[in-house]
């Protein structure tokens, strides 16, 4: 259930992300927002989607999320090359 959440988040921003990404991107969403060990993570995760303000933040985190894992992938080929 608490990765239902990231799940359903993923599908309204039309992202879509491996078991390993999605878990990473998981964890530290929950750290950059100071939810990792609150009570129920995935329904305060839940909450914060339903608020407006909230929500922009968390998609705003995701972008910025995979935009660094993007270049550093890039860096990575960079370097093999």
């Amino acid at each position: 259930m608490s990765r239902a959440v990231l799940d359903i988040m993923l599908n309204e921003m039309q992202v879509w992300l491996n078991e390993i990404d999605r878990e990473q991107l998981y964890n530290e969403l929950l750290t950059y927002f100071g939810l990792v060990g609150a009570l129920n993570e995935c329904q305060a995760l839940e909450y914060a989607w339903q608020d407006p303000y909230n929500k922009r933040e968390i998609e705003d985190f995701i972008k910025a999320w995979l935009k660094r894992k993007r270049r550093k992938e890039i860096e990575s080929i960079t370097w093999i090359v």
